[in-house]
């Protein structure tokens, strides 16, 4: 994958595939000099073994195929790029990863489009309750669907064309006008 945002997608999905009906999507371009996302969910968790063995390509809780080359990619994209990626999993708690990729580095991939990828876990999954927070060192926003679904009530339905277009424009002007605020 080119797109950091592919990879984010690629991981909450795997968050919804545990169980999880709850996941937190952060990202920071430069949180002490690194670029910086991390997603948290309330899913089935993994073993401590299951932690230790996940960056091995040939190991994989999915049933459909006998590989899984997502955590390893990143793990090796990270390196490369003077970072680290971290897991954390307790059995039935939940899971957090962490991707941090030196903010300058020449060799790391562009966030690309985060909104779609988004987009795309709201649509695909009407039950999820996701936390979005995006920063840029200590300047950021947030947005959470429990607070618009509190707002909207039943009208809160991220499949409908109304609410999906104004979500998608809230937070391309949001992530547009932290980057603005950064520049001057």
């Amino acid at each position: 994958m080119r797109e950091l945002s592919l990879h984010i997608l690629d991981l909450a999905q795997n968050s919804i595939e545990a169980g999880a009906h709850n996941v937190i999507i952060e990202i920071n371009e430069n949180e002490n000099g690194f670029f910086v996302f991390r997603i948290s969910d309330d899913g089935h968790g993994m073993s401590e073994e299951m932690v230790q063995k996940i960056r091995d390509p040939f190991v994989t809780t999915r049933t459909t195929r006998k590989v899984g080359m997502g955590i390893p990619f990143m793990d090796m994209v990270t390196k490369q790029c003077g970072g680290h990626l971290l897991i954390q999993s307790r059995k039935g708690k939940g899971t957090v990863v962490e991707a941090a990729f030196a903010k300058d580095n020449i060799d790391r991939p562009p966030l690309g489009d985060i909104v779609s990828s988004i987009k795309v876990l709201l649509v695909g999954t009407p039950y999820l309750e996701l936390k979005f927070i995006y920063k840029i060192g200590t300047s950021g926003f947030d947005i959470d669907t429990r607070v618009i679904r509190s707002l909207l009530g039943d009208e809160a339905d991220f499949t409908r064309p109304e609410v999906y277009t104004w979500f998608e424009e809230y937070l391309k002007q949001e992530i547009s006008q932290l980057r603005c605020e950064q520049e001057v």
